[in-house]
């Protein structure tokens, strides 16, 4: 194995036993930082320099993304106007591996004079920054992935493991659910498939492959063959989906009867078929055909009568799986 593979392992090691550290260290502290969090009116707005501010930067963004009001603000931008930025109801949320404020002075001492509440994620257990924090979470780590223990590494790695737990466990206590992520990334593969409707997909009107509960199996074959869609819909006079009846079921059929053209669709039919939603999201569909190995579904309204068919084909032509 070359030298740079095994010093990679190395700092892959190094940054893992530094990351799993945490654990142990989480502390009274982090759910003081929670509720603050949870309690907050304003935004959260995180700020650090050098490589704590890159940091900052994807914890903001992480924040943002599960509906958390949140902006990076740099430190010396905020001397140089940016200060205007901060209200008294807003959460400053500082990161840094040494722990002197340095640049970050005037930002903390403009948060004080607001009565903006300070949490910092500290890389020195004993520096000017814990001792400035209103909440202090411990994020020291023993090294450096660095040879030279330097080159923030393993600090930093700490540092946004520190924050995605942050914002993990704030969403959990918020209760925030798949279809609330997609809300905010409509743009987003994930969100196109948590938010499409299984109306935008669903066949309706003369598509759907359609007999009443007496129609003979001649007429049952005529129309499942005609429409395409590997089944029919047994409607009874309320308009509800009495049945259901798909060409696997028509195959057993015939194994099993000579005389399989004496049945009605009542007979041969499904009862109480899975049906969902129109209104349902179509991920929802998707799991429901996959949970029961079936490839199409009764699509009904909110007084479950029938509105249409959705086919496992329409789900993957629409190219949200």
């Amino acid at each position: 194995m070359s030298d740079a593979r095994e010093f990679a392992k190395e700092v892959i090691r190094t940054e893992a036993e530094a990351v799993l550290s945490l654990a142990g260290r989480l502390d009274e502290n982090f759910d003081q930082a929670v509720e603050s969090i949870l309690a907050c009116q304003g935004r959260v707005i995180v700020a650090g320099m050098g490589k704590s501010g890159l940091i900052g930067k994807k914890i903001a963004a992480t924040f943002n993304s599960t509906g958390i009001s949140s902006f990076f603000l740099h430190p010396a931008e905020a001397i140089h106007g940016d200060l205007g930025l901060m209200r008294s109801e807003d959460i400053l949320l500082l990161i840094s591996k040494s722990g002197q404020l340095a640049e970050m002075d005037l930002l903390v001492s403009t948060a004080r004079r607001l009565g903006v509440k300070i949490i910092g994620i500290c890389g020195t257990r004993t520096s000017d920054l814990s001792d400035r924090a209103d909440i202090c979470l411990d994020c020291s780590v023993e090294k450096e992935a660095c040879p030279n223990n330097l080159v923030p590494t393993s600090s930093s790695t700490a540092a946004l493991v520190m924050g995605d737990a942050l914002a993990v466990a704030l969403l959990k206590a918020r209760k925030f659910t798949a279809k609330d992520f997609a809300v905010l990334h409509p743009g987003g593969h994930l969100g196109k498939r948590l938010l499409k409707r299984v109306a935008e997909l669903h066949h309706v009107g003369d598509q759907v492959p359609l007999v009443s509960p007496e129609a003979m199996i001649s007429e049952v074959i005529l129309e499942m063959t005609g429409k395409r869609l590997g089944c029919v819909v047994v409607k009874d006079e309320l308009g509800r989906v009495a049945g259901f009846f798909t060409d696997g079921d028509l195959r057993r059929l015939v194994e099993k009867h000579d005389n399989f053209y004496d049945f009605t669709a009542a007979q041969v039919m499904i009862k109480n078929p899975k049906t969902i939603s129109a209104e349902a999201v179509v991920d929802a569909a998707l799991a429901l055909m996959e949970k029961h190995s079936i490839t199409q579904l009764a699509t009904v309204d909110d007084d479950n009568k029938l509105v249409g068919i959705i086919h496992l084909h329409d789900i993957l032509k629409s190219k949200l799986v």
